[in-house]
């Protein structure tokens, strides 16, 4: 009596396995990783607007008074200084104009977004309150010459921060 195989044997069966396991091992931690660099900027999105909220009246208080605001008057200025993800929004003078920092929280974020323990920055900065800079124009010429640089990841800057 003859018999016909149906389906697989034991051995065919582990191979299939086997081979399912390695192509998952090379294609999970490239997708993960593309996954976590979307989450990032996505996150990096929230910052970016609340930075933008911060525009429009310390340009309007720079236009009526001839400076900066203090820290006190930039709190009353800007009502939303917080975020889902952005732990604060600090202000601060510079010799030749003003920035923004957006710090990331340390937790409940990206992890592409902490380092070493702490939320990583975005800045927005501008010298005369019409041109606004986004994180890293230290270029004495086109840019603010002491201003503090974000350590927000190139590839998680939006395209207007790059």
């Amino acid at each position: 009596m003859k018999q016909d195989q149906k389906g697989l044997t034991l051995i065919e069966s582990m191979m299939v396995v086997a081979l399912i396991g390695i192509l998952a091992t090379i294609a999970i931690p490239p997708a993960f990783r593309l996954y976590e660099d979307s989450q990032a900027r996505d996150q990096v999105t929230e910052a970016l607007d609340l930075l933008d909220s911060v525009k429009s009246p310390v340009a309007a208080f720079y236009s009526d008074k001839g400076r900066w605001p203090t820290s006190e008057e930039f709190d009353n200025l800007v009502p939303t200084r917080t975020g889902k993800y952005v732990a604060s929004l600090t202000p601060e003078s510079r010799e030749k104009g003003f920035e923004v920092i957006a710090k990331f929280r340390n937790t409940g974020v990206s992890p592409s977004l902490v380092t070493e323990g702490s939320g990583r920055t975005l800045v927005l900065a501008t010298a005369n309150g019409k041109e606004w800079f986004c994180n890293d124009n230290t270029d004495p010429v086109s840019g603010i010459p002491d201003l503090v640089p974000g350590t927000v990841l190139p590839q998680h800057r939006p395209s207007s921060c790059k």
